[in-house]
């Protein structure tokens, strides 16, 4: 494959806190390439750095064969970029607000009007091209801020966590416009939160905690690395979690995955075979079961397996070291990219 992203030992640095850590990508043309990881893992600030609005403090990095550091203007004619939140203003309806980024970006008048009317037509929103912005629902808003990182048509674009914040029939929306985008010949970087979506959209994932790499494969890679299949046992109301651990180490020398929030106890098989050993284990034991399935590992088990939290934990914390770094709630409109 042609090299859409290359990147070598990106590091950040704020202070003493290395928000990016030595993180290597390599992304292929016509593919979506997913970035997994729970808020404040450094997905947002490698993704600023790789769109020429942070400076890499270490390593280097291209984007089709041009130097991030040393040409960033060339860059910024080969991607676009839509952030966490949408930089589209307000004040302006859907059509004055693509007209205004076109002209922004050396577009003539009439080329940028004729542009805003057939991104306004891919994206759904002819109907809504005179209504003023803050008229718009969230997901309307968000394919008009997508809308408006094609304006100039790139090959590559950075989706930062598209759908945060969707309601679940607008974001399968967004999940086929990005799709729609990498059959039309786009290069897509997406970074996400959201374990299904990663599934569902990417064709390879690299899994991003505490500013670090610590894994990177097709989904059923992933999956397959904390084994071929995943027994499920959802334990009986006032079941004892402590002695149904027990059981599972000893029938299947494996460490089980415990939710007792939802009275759940997940662990790795290699074979479907042990399955029975494991549910007579339980009936000696005396430990109850609602219900018991079998099923390929989901993204949470590796992500779990991988970090030893699920991408929710320490949220709190992550919010903070995220305020601590300059830019990274700031809105970055294309204008800034042009820059």
């Amino acid at each position: 494959m042609t090299a859409a992203v290359n990147a070598r030992g990106l590091v950040k640095a704020f202070g003493d806190v290395r928000a990016v850590d030595g993180i290597d990508l390599d992304i292929g043309e016509g593919e979506i390439f997913g970035v997994l990881g729970p808020n404040g893992a450094g997905k947002t600030t490698m993704l600023k750095m790789l769109a020429t609005l942070l400076k890499i403090d270490e390593g280097e990095a291209s984007i089709f064969g041009v130097d991030v550091r040393r040409e960033p203007h060339r860059v910024r004619q080969l991607i676009g970029v839509t952030g966490q939140y949408a930089s589209v203003d307000e004040n302006l309806t859907a059509t004055e607000n693509l007209w205004m980024f076109g002209r922004l970006q050396g577009l003539s008048s009439r080329r940028s009007r004729d542009t805003a009317a057939q991104l306004l037509e891919q994206f759904g929103l002819t109907d809504a091209a005179d209504k003023r912005i803050s008229q718009f629902s969230g997901g309307m808003r968000r394919r008009l801020d997508l809308a408006a990182s094609l304006i100039t048509r790139p090959p590559l674009i950075f989706l930062d966590e598209p759908t945060t914040g969707l309601d679940p029939r607008t974001r399968g929306q967004m999940w086929e416009t990005i799709r729609d985008l990498v059959a039309s010949g786009c290069t897509v970087l997406l970074t996400t939160q959201y374990l299904d979506e990663a599934d569902q959209l990417a064709g390879r994932i690299a899994v991003i905690d505490r500013g670090r790499k610590v894994a990177e494969g097709t989904p059923d890679e992933l999956k397959t690395s904390v084994g071929n299949l995943t027994l499920q046992l959802r334990l009986a109301p006032g079941a004892d979690f402590s002695l149904a651990a027990d059981v599972v180490r000893r029938q299947l020398g494996e460490e089980p995955v415990l939710t007792p929030e939802s009275g759940q106890l997940n662990v790795a098989l290699e074979t479907a075979d042990r399955v029975a050993d494991v549910l007579i284990g339980l009936r000696q034991a005396g430990v109850h079961l609602s219900s018991v399935g079998v099923d390929k590992p989901t993204l949470d088990e590796v992500f779990l397996a991988l970090t030893g939290h699920d991408t929710g934990e320490d949220e709190d914390e992550n919010k903070q070291a995220d305020a601590s770094v300059p830019g990274q709630m700031h809105k970055e409109t294309p204008q800034e990219v042009a820059r």
